[in-house]
């Protein structure tokens, strides 16, 4: 497989799919020779959601590639994840069916919520890395296609954020997310992508609103991925700044016009993915001010957001929003999370959920009724 090429396969039985895929794709050409060399897979766990719901990888095609890599003698193989800030891996593993996949299969289940880290200039940005990276010998990203409520879109680049430490995630959205993804993707190589397109959310990361498409597809440059993404979502590259700043870094192409697109063999036009242009998450934004907030946090709000309107009650809220770490030690009126603690009304939690904000802005707007 080239690394220009972006293969797709569709149907339901998703297991048998992936494997497919990686018999048309021809993975063990391009895996380590030795047979007990450390292969890592990277799915999406970020919250505690089943895939059906639309954030998080779906466990067969984990499964598939499991079962792909053993048929060829690979036995050293180890599922690598950590959920968002806020959320226990444990959890998210349990509720989506890996603690019990990784049973089956004999394979390890890495949390790397609980991994020790190091230090790497990552294309001239120190970061902190899980120590798992460097254990790594070959590693199959497997993220899911959806959209992101402050990235616009979230795939292959991304997903690489699994892989640091909740501390360093934190960092990251107070340096603008942009330019330490781009940097990450530059200190962690991504050999292989299996990606998640069977009923991702298009709005944001946590699901709830899941567009079936019941595809599985396969690549080799992350940043073709992305591109390739943007387009599906009806966005232009440049909407999602960090996938240029990656391939000005070296971690790819983002020219969409030099990728193949295959379907099982035959050649594709990216046109038959008829996916919708609507996106909710627009609306609700303008409600909200936000200032470099962790993803769980703005992730939590608009769900909560999403409620209020449908009762009717989100025009009533007559104060903009705040949320985010740039709000740390400012006043004002009404806020969500520790970080606007000093605020006259404040949500308290890092990050408070979705229900628990819900509720707080309903008792805000009861209050400005009396």
């Amino acid at each position: 497989m080239e690394r220009n090429e972006i293969l797709k396969i569709y149907g339901t039985d998703f297991q048998e799919m992936t494997r497919k895929l990686l018999e048309q794709a021809d993975l063990r050409a391009i895996l380590p020779e030795k047979k007990d060399s450390r292969i890592g897979i990277k799915p999406n766990l970020v919250s505690a959601s089943e895939a059906s719901y639309g954030a998080t990888t779906h466990p067969e095609i984990v499964s598939g590639i499991i079962e792909y890599l053993q048929q060829h003698g690979y036995r050293n193989l180890v599922i690598a994840e950590g959920s968002w800030v806020g959320e226990r891996t444990s959890e998210s593993a349990r509720v989506c069916g890996y603690d019990k996949l990784a049973q089956k299969y004999g394979v390890e289940f890495f949390d790397t919520q609980k991994d020790s880290s190091f230090e790497k200039d990552c294309a001239g940005l120190k970061l902190n890395l899980c120590h798992c990276v460097k254990e790594f010998d070959f590693l199959i990203n497997v993220p899911v296609l959806k959209g992101h409520c402050q990235t616009k879109i979230t795939c292959a680049l991304k997903n690489m954020k699994g892989l640091i430490p909740n501390r360093e995630k934190r960092r990251f959205h107070s340096m603008g997310l942009h330019d330490p993804i781009a940097r990450l993707n530059a200190g962690i190589r991504q050999d292989f992508i299996v990606v998640d397109h069977i009923c991702g959310d298009l709005d944001f990361e946590d699901g709830g609103n899941p567009v079936v498409r019941n595809c599985v597809m396969a690549a080799r440059d992350p940043v073709l991925v992305d591109a390739y993404v943007c387009q599906l979502l009806h966005y232009a590259v440049d909407d999602v700044p960090y996938i240029r700043l990656a391939e000005k870094l070296g971690a790819g192409c983002a020219d969409i016009n030099q990728a193949k697109i295959t379907i099982c063999g035959q050649s594709a036009d990216e046109g038959k993915e008829d996916l919708p242009r609507e996106r909710r998450i627009v609306e609700l934004a303008d409600a909200v001010c936000e200032v470099e907030s962790c993803s769980a946090c703005y992730g939590y709000l608009i769900p909560a957001l999403e409620m209020l309107r449908q009762e009717g009650l989100l025009d009533q809220i007559d104060e903009k929003i705040c949320i985010g770490q740039g709000f740390r030690g400012k006043t004002g009126r009404l806020g969500i999370g520790n970080c606007t603690s000093r605020f006259t009304y404040s949500a308290k939690g890092c990050p408070p959920t979705e229900g628990q904000i819900y509720e707080f802005l309903k008792e805000y707007l009861k209050a400005q009724k009396e």
